[in-house]
């Protein structure tokens, strides 16, 4: 086994993969330079691990399973309490500057639907960025990667038994690769850059999804997006986020006029407290995150990467509320994978943000992105070292065609409009017909496909469950089901597990 296993993507889950598969081979493919361009850099909260006192697996288990909304699949679940303990003293022990008490033990914060303080947090809101940049430090020294920076994965090469080969990429020049390979793992985030009011790089758009429906490969439950209640309203693209650290540290959503908008209830689920900011937009009460009394003066230290936006936007949240919206946050949907990130293709893997092993079910639970990725990627690594598969000669693969910016830009609003926080049966007609009449124009773009599998999706789903909400169905189904899309993007409706 001296050929290189390929990986695609190089956020936390692809990163973390690469150097758990030592000595193994790999060749890790990222479309712009490490560091850029991955959501992991951007996560503010922190690692959700139930090392505190009082805590136990059990119980960040049952937490997760309860955010799930009956999706959430118990062996995913229990694999990601379990291990995560381990994944963080590994990141301790390469220099991850996790927060500590006075004894030198882990300092446990609390979020949103965590029945107990278990997010641990790096230097207030800097988690991702900090981690990132231990394992961009770690993969450049490490012997057994050979990047490739500014290559961009066009598509997937079908193999003659059936699988996967391999890739054609792009470089930074433009330039045609053809790059085979006996595993190929897939790790290139998720759909979030779909919608126009995001947090998520706008290169987030599910690659991965429509690189996999080609090949025959099956999606899973691409309906379910969650979108993250206080991203700060400043008109960028995308929003910056306002982290859910700050309401577990005491800040409160108020409307124009002070008042609660969600009763109280500030920690509640994301997709509950997500829908409160919207009707509280709709009705024009307004929408803030008033953090003056809970967090005041010590926000620039407590905060400090949150402070800077609001600054640099005008905004001083020391002295003002923050205005802040819902915006497409984390992509719960995606190619459906085992909880060792072995999709329906042989020779193809997913792991991080892009995969659906049935963790996050129909919501996620905060802070157990970052967790993901760590657990998950060592988990595939792992099952990659004993896999043993002959180099099958690929076949040849067409790269699909590139959606205009401008007509990408209105598919982007017509998603956030049609396909939000809030959906019903006229709006997502609407939108597949304009999806429909964009691919009889332009063909099948990835962002075309990836689009129509979520609006079918969240169509055929007459139920509202976790971050799928339709006006016109509120109520959540007594069967838990999930959705199955094939290559063709005829949904079926199987039984969770």
């Amino acid at each position: 086994m001296t050929t290189p296993i390929l990986i695609i993507g190089a956020g936390i889950a692809g990163l973390w993969t690469a150097l758990k598969l030592a000595p193994q081979p790999v060749i890790l493919l990222t479309g712009a330079p490490l560091g850029e361009g991955a959501a992991t850099g951007w996560a503010q909260g922190g690692v959700a691990v139930s090392a505190g006192a009082g805590d136990s697996v059990t119980a960040h288990m049952t937490d997760t399973l309860a955010v799930g909304a009956g999706l959430t699949r118990m062996e995913a679940a229990q694999a990601l309490a379990s291990g995560i303990e381990h994944e963080v003293e590994a990141l301790r022990a390469i220099g991850v500057p996790f927060e500590e008490d006075d004894a030198g033990q882990l300092s446990m914060a609390l979020e949103a639907a965590h029945s107990l303080p278990r997010i641990a947090h790096i230097k207030g809101d800097q988690a991702g960025a900090l981690i990132l940049e231990t394992l961009i430090r770690e993969v450049r020294a490490a012997p057994h990667i050979t990047l490739r920076e500014g290559w961009h994965a066009t598509a997937l090469l079908p193999s003659e038994d059936g699988g996967c080969g391999g890739v054609v990429a792009r470089n930074a020049f433009g330039v045609r690769h053809t790059i085979t390979a006996r595993q190929t793992v897939l790790a290139t985030g998720g759909y979030g850059g779909l919608f126009a009011d995001t947090t998520s790089p706008r290169g987030a758009r599910g690659q991965a999804m429509a690189m996999v429906a080609r090949l025959g490969g099956e999606i899973r439950n691409p309906e379910f997006v969650q979108f993250h209640p206080t991203a700060i309203r400043t008109g960028a693209d995308p929003l910056p986020l306002a982290t859910e650290a700050l309401r577990g540290d005491g800040a409160v959503l108020v409307d124009q006029k002070g008042r609660s908008i969600t009763a109280g209830q500030d920690l509640a689920a994301r997709d509950i407290v997500a829908r409160a900011v919207h009707r509280a937009l709709q009705t024009g009460d307004g929408a803030f995150l008033d953090a003056r009394k809970a967090v005041g003066e010590r926000f620039p230290d407590a905060f400090p990467g949150v402070f800077a936006t609001c600054m640099a936007a005008g905004i001083d949240p020391r002295r003002q509320p923050i205005p802040v919206a819902p915006a497409a946050h984390y992509t719960m949907g995606g190619v459906a994978t085992d909880i060792d990130g072995r999709t329906s293709i042989e020779g193809l893997w997913a792991v991080g943000e892009c995969a659906c092993n049935g963790l996050h079910g129909a919501n996620r639970l905060a802070s157990n992105s970052l967790a993901e990725g760590l657990v998950f990627g060592h988990r595939a690594a792992k099952a990659l070292q004993s896999v043993t598969r002959l180099r099958i000669p690929p076949l040849t693969a067409s790269e699909p065609p590139v959606l205009p910016r401008i007509v990408l830009n209105g598919l982007r609003r017509a998603m956030s409009d049609l396909a939000g926080v809030t959906r019903n049966e006229a709006g997502l007609r609407d939108l597949v017909s304009r999806i429909g009449r964009l691919q009889a124009r332009y063909g099948d773009a990835n962002e075309i496909r990836v689009a129509g599998m979520i609006a079918q999706a969240a169509l055929g789903r007459t139920e509202s469950r976790g971050g799928h909400y339709r006006e016109d169905w509120p109520r959540t189904a007594t069967h838990a089901i999930d959705t199955v899309l094939n290559p063709v993007h005829q949904a079926r409706l199987v039984a969770a597990e």
